[in-house]
């Protein structure tokens, strides 16, 4: 069994490699959205561990793109130096403001990080001649120029980075501190943990993946525009996927980004225009029936075929 993980990773990840070389445009532009919104389905879910319930994603997301645009269109950097310049900025940004909110707790930090998509939008249309006002803004110098492959193995390569560092929260004593602060922050601060600390380093690891796939984004279409950029769209799905796949683990967003991306581009295909009725019944399906997720049930299905054999 210890053999077999390793082995099944492998595999998974050469065939994840290889997609460019074996099929067509179509389904590697399917796959760099379904790497796109996995992601981000992660940074959520990594927040959650702590127990605090951020709708940042947006926000941190549209300032990547910003970001990155005008780097590259204004400062003429490679695109790729605008992504990472991207991913610290909003990771600065999520340092400054989480001094603050990261006081609050509940319903009242969910609400404050709800507003940051709004509060950056009304600033970024502000900005005309920064920005691009509410027009938004276009670079000619886009990401491996159009190279879709190019820009999957990019995506994946930003995707397994960000698996590695869940699975460290997940195997490390963050997830000690994480969980303990979840669970109960009076119980986890009379033992040493240091709340604070934990919950800013968390918040700003996950806004700096949140910005940088914003900004790879941005500069793999070349444009930005506040209502896009800020788009609720890059917050519900995420969560819908995290949802769908199971929290508080990194396989379960994994799951529920290929599941609910697949599924979305299969129900295009049939159901042009009523495969969002489809596709929002197949989520409520999913959270009703199965609370823990598709990698709970599939747990829990194991283990009672385990304990069905063990009283044998």
């Amino acid at each position: 069994m210890k053999i077999a993980k390793p082995l099944l990773i492998l595999i998974a990840l050469t065939a994840a490699m290889l997609l460019p070389i074996m099929t067509e445009a179509y389904f590697i532009s399917i796959a760099i959205t379904i790497l796109t919104f996995m992601t981000l389905a992660l940074s959520w879910d990594m927040m959650l561990r702590t127990g605090q319930l951020s709708f940042g994603t947006a926000g941190f997301f549209g300032l990547g793109g910003y970001t990155g645009i005008i780097a590259a269109a204004d400062f003429g950097v490679n695109p790729v130096i605008g992504i990472v310049l991207g991913g610290l900025v909003a990771g600065g940004i999520a340092l400054i403001l989480g001094m603050a909110i990261l006081r609050l707790r509940g319903l009242y930090f969910a609400i404050t990080t709800m507003a940051l998509a709004s509060v950056f939008m009304v600033i970024i249309r502000n900005l005309h001649r920064l920005t691009g006002g509410p027009s938004g803004k276009i670079v000619y110098n886009t990401l491996f120029n159009y190279d879709s492959s190019k820009v999957y193995w990019f995506l994946l390569a930003i995707a397994v980075g960000t698996v590695v560092i869940s699975e460290l929260f997940q195997r490390t004593r963050i997830h000690f501190a994480i969980d303990s602060i979840r669970a109960d922050e009076t119980v986890a601060k009379s033992h040493g943990v240091n709340i604070y600390k934990y919950l800013i380093f968390v918040f700003v690891v996950t806004s700096i993946i949140q910005g940088v796939i914003g900004a790879t984004y941005a500069l793999q279409y070349g444009f930005v525009y506040p209502e896009s950029s800020f788009s609720p769209h890059y917050l519900l799905l995420p969560i819908a996927m995290a949802l769908v796949g199971g929290i508080y683990s990194t396989i379960g967003p994994i799951l529920g980004a290929i599941i609910l991306g697949l599924s979305s581009e299969y129900l295009k295909l049939i159901m042009p225009y009523g495969h969002l009725v489809i596709y929002g019944v197949i989520i409520v399906v999913v959270v009703l029936f199965m609370p823990d997720g598709v990698y709970g049930a599939i747990k829990a299905f194991f283990m009672n075929r385990k304990r069905r054999l063990e009283e044998r």
